[in-house]
């Protein structure tokens, strides 16, 4: 059978294994992504992502003369992000680093502030982590568009900043409505922001799932959506496509994309890599099998 992951799902599952609900042991997890890392469907994988608290353990797991890319989520205070990442050991490349914006009340700015002063720091042309990118995980509450402003205004000013949006979580209000995910989706293409979600994207298609009661946004809903958005499509139109069910307008508009880079959305986390490339495989998506 061939093989073959495609240009617009180039780095779209970046390797989660570490966090809820997978919470897989660390050696685990690096022993699995090097086997991601080495198969067939290598170019769909992003990053392995790894808590700042523990990249220090990451070194003593890795085979003599092996490197490593990890983004680092932010378990820690942005000061302590900048000791992490000049500190660590140079065989670990340390690609993005991804924090939630601390509010002071219910203003994100101020601690989205310390964020883009932290890839400033990090892009310094003297800094050895030159082209550090920087998420910032932005809640979808009061002052979300004038976050998206000040990350817009960052990243106008040549620093590699962008968003990041929860689209689940162990609370209903964890996940947005599609008219929501659509509205900020539209807003980041009025910005020429790019985005990253994470938590709730299980499967390809948007489905309850019935241990929850939950309703999951679908990311291949969100992948066909956000190509409609860049197109132009407005936020009646993105909605639609965010809250169908059946895959195959999805797959149809995603089929029909141009075989280019992905536009706006950089991808999201999952605790398991071969669950949505079982699904993209299920789909017509990509072409491969488990016997490559």
């Amino acid at each position: 059978m061939s093989t073959q992951v495609p240009a617009l799902l180039d780095g779209l599952v970046d390797d989660a294994a570490v966090f809820p609900p997978g919470s897989a042991p660390l050696p685990d997890a690096v022993a699995a992504h090097r086997r991601h890392r080495a198969s067939w469907y290598a170019d769909l994988v992003g990053p392995l992502l790894v808590p700042a608290s523990r990249l220090p353990e990451l070194a003593a797991l890795l085979d003599a003369g092996e490197e490593i890319e990890v983004g680092v989520i932010g378990d820690v205070p942005v000061a302590r992000l900048d000791e992490a990442r000049v500190g660590v050991d140079p065989r670990i490349r340390v690609r993005q680093v991804e924090a939630a914006v601390a509010k002071r009340g219910e203003d994100p700015l101020p601690g989205l502030t310390e964020l883009v002063g932290l890839a400033r720091r990090a892009n310094r042309a003297d800094e050895p982590a030159s082209g550090l990118a920087v998420y910032a995980e932005v809640p979808l509450t009061f002052g979300l568009m004038g976050a998206l402003d000040a990350l817009a205004a960052a990243r106008a000013d040549g620093l590699p900043v962008a968003a990041k949006f929860r689209t689940g979580g162990l609370a209903a209000e964890l996940f947005p409505t599609p008219a929501e995910l659509a509205a900020v989706i539209c807003a980041c293409r009025d910005r020429g922001l790019p985005f990253k979600l994470t938590a709730g994207l299980h499967e390809a298609v948007r489905h309850l799932d019935p241990e929850t009661g939950f309703t999951h946004h679908g990311f291949v809903n969100v992948l066909a959506a956000t190509l409609a958005a860049a197109e132009g499509a407005g936020v009646e139109r993105v909605t639609e496509l965010l809250t169908a069910t059946d895959p195959r307008p999805l797959v149809q508009r995603v089929e029909g994309a141009p075989a280019a880079a992905r536009p706006l959305w950089v991808g999201f986390g999952s605790c398991s890599i071969l669950e949505p490339l079982t699904d993209l495989i299920r789909l017509g998506l990509v072409n491969g099998g488990f016997d490559a």
